[in-house]
C-alpha cells in the first residue's frame, strides 16, 4: 500500500507570541509511499484513513454507477436498458446485472459503502443475486460469510 510516513526529527518547540497566541513547532520528516498519506501520532499509533481518503472499491463504484444508470432511466434521459448499454459501451445483460444493485437492502448498501464486507464477497456475488426481498438478500450474504469461514 502507498502511504506518506511522517517522522519527527526533533523535539517540539512552543512559541508564544506577544498577543497571547501559541504556536507549536514540531520538526518532522515526510516520506511518500506510492502516493498515499499516513499520519503517525507521537505515541506511534497510526490513524486509520478516513473513508473519503481512500479510493472507492470496485463494489462501491459499481453501486454508484448502478444508481446513476437507474436515475438516467427514471428521468427519461435514456428510454431503455439497451440505449443505456449503447451509450456506456457495455452489454445489455451487464446493465441488467448492475441495476440489480439498486434493489439491495439498505444495511447491505451501508456495508458496501462503509467497506465492512469481508474481502471474499465480490461484485459478482451481488450482481448475480436474484432475490429482491431484503431478508433473502441478507440470508444469502450471511451464507456466503458462513461458507467462507467454514473453508478457512
Amino acid at each position: 500500500m502507498s502511504d506518506l510516513k511522517i517522522q519527527r526529527t526533533g523535539n517540539a518547540e512552543i512559541q508564544t507570541a506577544s498577543d497571547g497566541r501559541i504556536a507549536v513547532a514540531v520538526p518532522i520528516h515526510f516520506k511518500r509511499r506510492s502516493g498515499r498519506k499516513l499520519v503517525t501520532l507521537p505515541d506511534g499509533e497510526i490513524l486509520k484513513p478516513r473513508p473519503w481518503d481512500r479510493e472507492p472499491t470496485p463494489l462501491q463504484r459499481a453501486l454508484a454507477r448502478a444508481h446513476r444508470w437507474q436515475h438516467m432511466l427514471d428521468s427519461g434521459e435514456v428510454r431503455t436498458q439497451q440505449e443505456l448499454a449503447d451509450i456506456e459501451g457495455v452489454s445489455n445483460p451487464y446493465v441488467s446485472r448492475m441495476l440489480r444493485l439498486t434493489t439491495l437492502a439498505p444495511d447491505l448498501v451501508a456495508a458496501i459503502l462503509d467497506d465492512d464486507l469481508p474481502d471474499h464477497i465480490k461484485l459478482f456475488d451481488f450482481s448475480a443475486m436474484d432475490p429482491v426481498i431484503w431478508d433473502e438478500q441478507r440470508a444469502l450474504v450471511a451464507s456466503m460469510v458462513t461458507e467462507h469461514e467454514s473453508l478457512c
